[in-house]
């Protein structure tokens, strides 16, 4: 149960056929959920006029069958749920984006965070742009509308755009006749699509959307490619393939994806339990149970389990009707929802030595609540396992890591940590055993920045969240 934020999931369906597009991306919305809880949003085009409906709030929240009926019929569709790694939650901060522009119109939606918004905005600023938003996918929306007025097509208008974009973008855009699914020179965020048995192709952030909606994986997206989906239908372009390193968020393995989500051909429940074995061989104890903290927790505990011997116990009962811990902005208010959506299962773990497993710990306050928790249930012993390394830097690629000044292994040893949160011992993954969640002998690099410092992109000018929205007093 880490305290991290990442920013959002991205969806978008195409169709030769009009139909009720706004309902699957509803569905497939739902399915994203756990990866942005502040706001979504739905953009349906119908023949060029494109219908919106966005807010603040859970996909439940935002949507129900009326509003969702006057979005319309259409053949093309986008959705997205987001948590801000930019800007406030706020209805103005909702994506879609929608632009209007010389040459029509375009909606966009982004997962991800770029290294050089900052100077981007200013110098959009400087010729005269006007924003409504705080956040960064307005910057990008600028960038492609300045590229389309003197390009042919929305796709070369994208092309040109990636030139001047630094940092994590997977992008969904629509057009009035096409829908293109864009991924980062680097492929920091995920991104893929498939098919439906009537021809629909579906562009997601994970397998589990496909799922959710019939349809069949096809493959994902190389990083720094563009496909567009049109009624002459899907076409690659490859031109900034191959043109920078590899590097898959290791985080999305580890916490943000869905666990029956398959990123990249790997399957990320399988990779969390590599990780859990790797922990029990790392980090071996004498103990009764292992368990799991919902719900990225569960799988690498299983790893543990079988890697060391130890039987898996069922170690918590978890509120299935309250969000996911990380989103709840504040870190009061992320606490309390700790003591709400969890509950000890006092059976499995009184009077043991227990094993706790969980995704990460980052600052510290979530895990020792969760600890405290467990020993009032009865644990004789706990044993805290983090199935990633020590979080020592900031993230800018769209995990919400914008500070050392927070992070419990940027000030404490790892002894002092288990003192600290009131465990017995705790043991980290190691940065060296990464590689072996995804399997790197296939070709396929990761970020792993946040624990390495170790940055692909130059780091950006400025880090804070909310750069965007300072009070700004004319001169």
């Amino acid at each position: 149960m880490s305290n991290l934020h990442e920013e959002c999931g991205l969806f978008g369906i195409f169709t030769n056929e009009t139909t009720d597009v706004a309902s699957t991306a509803y569905y497939a919305l739902y399915a994203l959920q756990h990866r942005g809880q502040e706001n979504c949003g739905i953009v349906v085009n119908d023949d060029g006029l494109f219908n919106t409906r966005k807010d603040v709030g859970l996909v439940e929240d935002v949507f129900n069958a009326r509003n969702l009926e006057a979005l319309g019929k259409g053949n093309i569709a986008v959705g997205h749920v987001r948590y801000g790694t930019t800007g406030t939650s706020v209805r103005s901060n909702s994506q879609p984006m929608v632009v209007n522009h010389h040459k029509g119109r375009m909606a966009i939606a982004h997962n991800g965070n770029l290294v050089n918004a900052f100077e981007l905005r200013e110098e959009l600023e400087l010729e005269g742009s006007i924003f409504h938003s705080t956040n960064d996918t307005e910057v990008i929306a600028y960038i492609i509308t300045k590229e389309r007025i003197k390009s042919q097509s929305i796709e070369e208008a994208v092309e040109k755009a990636m030139d001047k974009l630094e940092g994590a973008y997977s992008l969904v855009i629509m057009s009035p006749s096409k829908l293109i699914a864009v991924r980062d020179k680097h492929g920091f965020r995920p991104l893929l699509y498939g098919q439906r048995d009537d021809g629909a192709y579906i562009i997601a952030s994970e397998t589990c959307a496909l799922d959710a909606v019939n349809a069949k994986y096809i493959r994902d997206l190389e990083p720094g490619e563009i496909v567009v989906f049109s009624n002459e239908g899907v076409k690659s372009i490859t031109t900034n393939c191959n043109s920078a390193p590899h590097k898959i968020c290791i985080f999305e393995y580890l916490y943000f994806a869905r666990p029956d989500s398959e990123i990249e051909g790997v399957s990320v429940h399988q990779a969390r339990m590599r990780a859990g074995a790797c922990l029990a061989m790392e980090h071996p104890v004498q103990a009764d149970v292992v368990i799991g903290v919902p719900d990225s927790g569960i799988s690498a505990a299983i790893g543990y389990a079988q890697q060391s011997g130890i039987p898996y116990g069922i170690g918590f009962i978890k509120n299935k009707y309250i969000g996911r811990t990380f989103i709840a902005p504040g870190q009061s208010n992320r606490e309390d929802k700790v003591m709400i959506k969890l509950n000890v299962l006092k059976d499995t773990v009184k009077d043991k030595r227990v094993v706790l497993v969980d995704d990460s710990i980052v600052r510290g306050t979530t895990i020792a609540r969760i600890i405290k928790r467990v020993r009032e249930a009865g644990a004789k012993e706990i044993h805290v396992m983090s199935s990633a390394p020590p979080f020592t830097n900031p993230c800018y690629y769209g995990t919400d890591i914008d500070s050392r000044d927070n992070l419990i292994a940027c000030r404490l040893t790892t002894e002092e940590i288990a003192r600290e949160v009131g465990a017995d011992s705790v043991g980290y993954l190691s940065i060296d055993n990464l590689n072996m969640l995804i399997g790197t002998e296939r070709g396929v690099g990761y970020c792993d920045s946040c624990f390495s410092g170790n940055y692909p992109t130059a780091e950006p000018s400025t880090t804070e969240k909310y750069k965007f929205q300072h009070k700004i007093h004319e001169k």
